[in-house]
């Protein structure tokens, strides 16, 4: 056979809730109802979701989860990136719901991929649908390190321990990485910062990030990072 669809059904407390939020990151309700059971179903294209409530649900003990493989995480992030700053003013990095930025997953055969966390708890973990390029033999040991860090905060959602062991990397690999490295890995240490309420370390983070100098070409290359240290800035701003 071909052609099959897997819809997720996915928990939450509030259907409406769930509602209000896919609806606004471009998601058009296909089915909903409160009796006998909460009940919701929303598509975009051919991403398809379901929801059931439960009002006594805690999404933060939430262990719902799809994979979602697409052609272009890219466009896809920006596509939500997009309606989260029209609609909040700023990417959503921290707390519930939240958005992570798409990055190379090591334990996912070098696919790029990033998760949407919304309100139930879910994580919408969405992945490039063709592998990526084995080039951890080329990479530094920070790099290599920021993806440990990856794994344990973009894949388990443990951001404190990304943290510890993305500061470890810093303090040992730091003077012998390229400055772009240290870029990316003072972004991603930003961005956990803000999920762990942390807002001096962010704050720092960002500082140290900007602080280094930068060729066009690396610019380019950080385009990426960059964008999350102006999310993260963003962030800040609106708890000043």
């Amino acid at each position: 056979m071909a052609d099959e669809i897997t819809v997720p059904v996915l928990p939450c407390r509030s259907i409406d809730e769930i509602d209000a939020f896919y609806t606004m990151l471009g998601f058009t309700r296909t089915y909903y109802q409160t009796r006998p059971n909460p009940f919701i179903a929303l598509q975009r294209d051919d991403l398809r979701l379901q929801f059931f409530g439960m009002p006594d649900f805690v999404p933060e003990d939430s262990y719902g989860t799809c994979v979602v493989l697409v052609p272009d995480t890219a466009a896809l992030f920006e596509a939500f990136a997009a309606a989260m700053r029209a609609a909040h003013g700023k990417v959503l990095v921290s707390g519930i719901p939240r958005m992570t930025r798409p990055r190379l997953r090591k334990n996912a055969e070098g696919r790029t991929g990033f998760s949407v966390i919304d309100p139930g708890g879910n994580w919408i973990r969405i992945m490039a649908a063709d592998t990526g390029p084995d080039d951890d033999a080329a990479s530094g040991r920070l790099t290599a390190t920021l993806r440990s860090a990856v794994v344990m905060g973009d894949s388990h959602g443990l951001h404190v321990r990304a943290a510890e062991i993305l500061d470890a990397g810093l303090l040992r690999h730091r003077a012998a990485a390229r400055t772009a490295e240290v870029v990316e890995a003072l972004a991603y240490r930003a961005e956990l910062a803000l999920r762990a309420d942390d807002t001096a370390a962010a704050a720092a983070a960002v500082a140290e990030a900007r602080a280094l100098p930068l060729t066009d070409a690396e610019r380019d290359a950080l385009a990426g990072a960059l964008a999350g240290l102006d999310d993260v800035e963003a962030t800040l701003l609106g708890t000043e």
